[in-house]
């Protein structure tokens, strides 16, 4: 019996971008693939779907995409369950390449990697897609992981270009009701908690445009905030690198600090500062106060260009790869602030409704 598939896209306000990605999904090589819009009433999505013979569904006043997600969940059917973006450009093979492994008993989800698209990203986002894909700093995102084989065992899929067996779904109860930002890291860690398993396929690759950099300082320090938040349900999700991005605001102010303070001690003077041999005045405090910024500036940049030039991101180049490096620190200053804001919130007791970069309702 072959399995019905269904592709849930939850949109807000983002018609012509929507156009485009269901464009992708009316020209899939799968057969009968059930696509299904949801979002407020009077989004004017509901245009863009409805024009294409695509069923728009009321997202009854959803306040979060998890939210959203399981409105879309409840109205459908089928066996399989994907869920993508509005803002995103789909292969014509995407559905089949990822259904394909459900043949496979032990395969509860699988997704793929996103990139941003080659031809229509500004040289901004394809320096972002590089930052994002670095193989060493990931700055809290999964988008540019390429499984080594055909297939390989993962713990968390990317919510763009994710795919799902209906009954796993309904064991956990779908998403988090109100999750905003990690609402997919919640989900797979609870399918994960179940028993279950999930796979990533590095052939089944998303198209998805990648935000202005005012959006994305946005979107990562949002991502350090549920990610912290949604760690006191689930501890799981917090790991040890968390811990390191957490600490990564703190002692960039701290290496500045002491910069000052040995700038204004004298640890500038000339010609000694630059005189490092055995023979120079020796290295004081203050001195090192000073040299200890421009020496970790330079390590954290050849790590973020190592990480850069042989991550996966199709769109590397010279150019790219440099400028990324830049918003590497960028990413890990507002992943580590959100971080600090969720500590924050959690110590005062004021956990509230995540806000998101994106509003709904």
């Amino acid at each position: 019996m072959v399995a019905s598939v269904c592709v849930i896209v939850p949109t807000i306000r983002n018609a012509v971008e929507l156009e485009v990605a269901l464009d992708g999904l009316s020209n899939q090589t799968h057969p009968e693939v059930d696509v299904l819009v949801v979002g407020s009433a009077d989004d004017p999505g509901r245009q863009v779907a409805e024009s294409r013979g695509v069923r728009y569904l009321d997202d009854m006043g959803s306040r979060t995409r998890a939210d959203a997600c399981n409105v879309a969940i409840e109205a459908t059917k089928s066996d399989i369950v994907l869920f993508t973006d509005d803002d995103v450009i789909v292969p014509n093979d995407w559905v089949a390449n990822l259904v394909r492994w459900f043949d496979r008993p032990e395969v509860a989800g699988v997704g793929g990697p996103n990139f941003a698209p080659l031809e229509s990203s500004t040289l901004w986002q394809r320096v972002i897609d590089v930052s994002f894909c670095n193989r060493v700093f990931t700055a809290g995102t999964n988008y540019g992981r390429q499984a080594k084989g055909s297939l390989e065992e993962v713990e968390q899929l990317p919510g763009v270009n994710s795919a799902y067996r209906r009954s796993v779904l309904a064991e956990v109860d779908g998403f988090d009701s109100g999750a905003i930002g990690a609402e997919d890291v919640i989900l797979d860690h609870r399918i994960r908690l179940a028993g279950h398993r999930l796979w990533s396929d590095g052939s089944a690759v998303m198209w998805h445009r990648r935000r202005n950099l005012g959006r994305v300082k946005k979107q990562i320090r949002n991502y350090g905030l549920v990610r912290t938040l949604a760690s006191m349900e689930y501890p799981g999700l917090w790991s040890w690198s968390h811990t390191l991005v957490a600490a990564f605001p703190p002692l960039v102010l701290l290496s500045l600090s002491l910069f000052v303070w040995g700038a204004l001690n004298g640890g500038l003077a000339w010609p000694e500062f630059w005189d490092i041999s055995a023979e120079a005045v020796p290295m004081s405090p203050e001195r090192l106060a000073v040299h200890q910024l421009p020496t970790l500036a330079i390590v954290y940049n050849l790590i973020a260009w190592f990480g850069a030039a042989s991550g996966s991101s199709p769109n590397r180049a010279p150019l790219t790869v440099f400028l990324s490096s830049l918003v590497t620190y960028m990413l890990h200053w507002n992943y580590g602030l959100g971080i600090l804001q969720g500590r924050w919130r959690i110590v005062t007791g004021r956990l509230g409704l995540q806000i998101d970069d994106r509003t709904r309702g």
